[in-house]
């Protein structure tokens, strides 16, 4: 496959039933190829999105001191502020050239879940930043519902299978500043090869060259999204879960020729996440003499913890 698919959620949301299975079809089949689809007909409103880009360039624009404020010890960087260079991917040394933040859940109902994720982080500089966060939350994460839902059809699950892991999930909102370059990096690229910890990666921002996909036969492909598309990945999670049917594929972020060297990039991933408890054993639907199961028992926390010490943000 030499080029990302695109696929429509409004597709899926139809009450005709051939365009909603051709949508399964289609999306199950991009995930089995190469593990990416661009994504249109989701729930964000281009206000929301001008909104949200104007806040996180406001807060990236503060002074680095102001930002240190809200960068939190002890908790691997999982809310507020995480410094330039402080991220590395899993088996790499050199720092990612890129600071970004992090929205959290917003738990409903449930105080062992408040007890267990940390606090969300008030920017008090920015009034509306956090609110427009939020939101962005909200829409991105009711989005990956139904992709989820798309995908347990696909699988031969019930429909609502993965609702139950992902409400009041322990997902991410991570507004991403890749600054201007200013000399040769050492090594170092704004993101190094890496698949995704989660079971769904929602990626705003994907608008011109810099992300990089990888296809079975070891190349690199531009995945470029058009203004109303996400780019939607499966992440290591969802991928062990479905013994390797569902591909999480290696992306990166590539450093831009010389002569963009002076421009910032954003882009905003949202990391669907379960409940920490959600148990991500093999399916036995994926198990057959021609693929035996390829990955031991382990639950979504101690996946998600043995990451986080490979990727430096946790302390052993």
């Amino acid at each position: 496959m030499n080029k990302i698919p695109s696929v429509n959620l409004k597709d899926f949301l139809s009450e005709d039933p051939q365009t909603k299975q051709k949508f399964i079809n289609d999306i199950g089949k991009a995930y089995e190829d190469i593990g990416f689809v661009a994504l249109r007909g989701h729930f964000l409103d281009d206000e929301l999105v001008e909104n949200l880009y104007k806040e996180v360039k406001n807060f990236f624009d503060l002074p680095l001191e102001t930002k240190r404020k809200y960068e939190i010890p002890g908790i691997g960087g999982q809310r507020g502020y995480v410094s330039f260079g402080k991220e590395s991917a899993k088996g790499k040394k050199e720092g990612d050239l890129k600071e970004f933040w992090h929205f959290g859940q917003y738990v409903e109902n449930n105080p062992d879940l408040e007890a267990e994720y940390p606090k969300n982080v008030s920017v008090e500089e920015l009034p509306a930043f956090n609110a427009i966060g939020k939101e962005t939350y909200r829409m991105l994460e009711k989005t990956a519902k139904y992709v989820l839902r798309s995908l347990a059809l696909h699988l031969g699950l019930n429909e609502i299978y993965f609702d139950e892991y992902i409400f009041n999930g322990n997902s991410i909102l991570r507004p991403i500043h890749y600054p201007p370059i200013k000399e040769e990096p050492k090594n170092a690229v704004r993101a190094a090869a890496h698949g995704d910890i989660n079971l769904i990666t929602l990626l705003m921002g994907a608008q011109g060259r810099g992300l990089q996909v990888q296809n079975h036969k070891g190349e690199w492909l531009d995945a470029i999204a058009e203004p109303d598309e996400l780019m939607i990945n499966v992440g290591d999670m969802l991928s062990r879960h479905t013994n390797n049917k569902l591909k999480s594929t290696i992306h990166r972020v590539i450093n831009p020729p010389k002569e963009l060297w002076g421009t910032s990039r954003y882009s905003i991933p949202f990391f669907m996440h379960p409940v920490s408890s959600m148990k991500l054993d093999v399916l036995d639907s994926c198990i057959d003499e021609e693929h035996p199961k390829k990955f031991e028992d382990i639950t979504a926390g101690e996946f998600l913890n043995e990451r986080l010490i490979e990727l430096g943000l946790i302390k052993k």
